[in-house]
This record gives C-alpha cells, sequence and structure tokens, in this order.
C-alpha cells in the first residue's frame, strides 16, 4: 500500500467532485485538517471513513487502497498479460527453431555422408552399403519429420495469436 499514491488519488478524487476540504471534511464531521493529513499522505483514513469515501467518490475501497482507478489497474494487468504472451511466443519459436535446426542438420550430415559414400562408389560394397542405405533413409526421413513438426507447432502458435485480444 503506497500511502502517497492514495493521497494524491484522495486529493484528485475530491477535486473531480468540485469539493474543497472544508466541504469534504464537513461531510465526513472531520476536521479539515484531517482531509490535508490524507491527501499529503502524513495518515490515512480510518476504515469506516474509507467505505463513507469510496460512497462519496463512487469508486470501491480497493480503488481507494490502490490509489488508482480500477480502469488503470486493468489496462496494466492487460499490458503485462500481453507482455507474458508475446514472450512465451518468442520462446516457443525459438525452441521450434533449435528443433527444426536440429533435425535439419541430422539430415544435411546423412545426406553427406551418403553422398560421399556413393561419390566414392563405397555405397555398394559390404558394411559401407549398409551406412550409406541408412544415412539416406535417415537424412530423407529427418527431411519429413522437419516439415511436419515445424508445420504443426506454426499451426499452434498461430492459433493462440489469434486469442490474443486486440488492444487499441
Amino acid at each position: 500500500m503506497n500511502q502517497e499514491k492514495i493521497g494524491l488519488f484522495l486529493k484528485v478524487l475530491r477535486k473531480e467532485s468540485g469539493m474543497t476540504q472544508e466541504q469534504l471534511a464537513e461531510k465526513l464531521n472531520v476536521n479539515n485538517r484531517t482531509i490535508s493529513r490524507w491527501e499529503n499522505a502524513r495518515t490515512m483514513p480510518d476504515f469506516d471513513l474509507l467505505i463513507e469515501l469510496a460512497k462519496i467518490y463512487d469508486v470501491s475501497i480497493e480503488e481507494l487502497l490502490n490509489g488508482e482507478r480500477r480502469v488503470d489497474m486493468m489496462e496494466k494487468q492487460t499490458e503485462e498479460a500481453l507482455h507474458n504472451i508475446a514472450e512465451y511466443t518468442s520462446s516457443e519459436k525459438e525452441r521450434l527453431l533449435k528443433n527444426q535446426h536440429f533435425f535439419a542438420w541430422v539430415g544435411v550430415i546423412c545426406w553427406i555422408v551418403f553422398l560421399g559414400l556413393k561419390l566414392a562408389g563405397l555405397d555398394e560394397i559390404g558394411i559401407t552399403e549398409n551406412i550409406a542405405s541408412f544415412a539416406a533413409g535417415l537424412a530423407f526421413a529427418m527431411s519429413i519429420v522437419s516439415v511436419i513438426y515445424t508445420s504443426k507447432h506454426i499451426g499452434k502458435i498461430q492459433e493462440r495469436k489469434k486469442r490474443i485480444p486486440k488492444v487499441k
């Protein structure tokens, strides 16, 4: 609870309602110096007076204790939520990209092994034939997995973006 923020908020509310400190003091049956002490953050109103202030200014007690209108709090909460969503989406994209790079590099290395054995003419001799076949199959599989993986996750990210409320 920020007493200075509350004091400033009480002052703003009083001025918005067109009252002087004396007029508000009279309504609450307190001394006008008491109003001044609240607004200058020297003291806080008692709880029963907070209830009366909330009624006079047509705000909630929560708003009085937070020192700001709920709309301002909602805007801050919305902004914070959007920031968290953007951060999550960014980290999700990074993770996706790392996985895609892994699959792609495994595929490239396997293609290089296969082509190296093929160019050396070793792709039809004994165990190197099995290695060449395995490398070609793994390279092809990694290419397919990479495409499926990225298209599946890109779709999920796009779906999440559609659910994010647009801020004007």
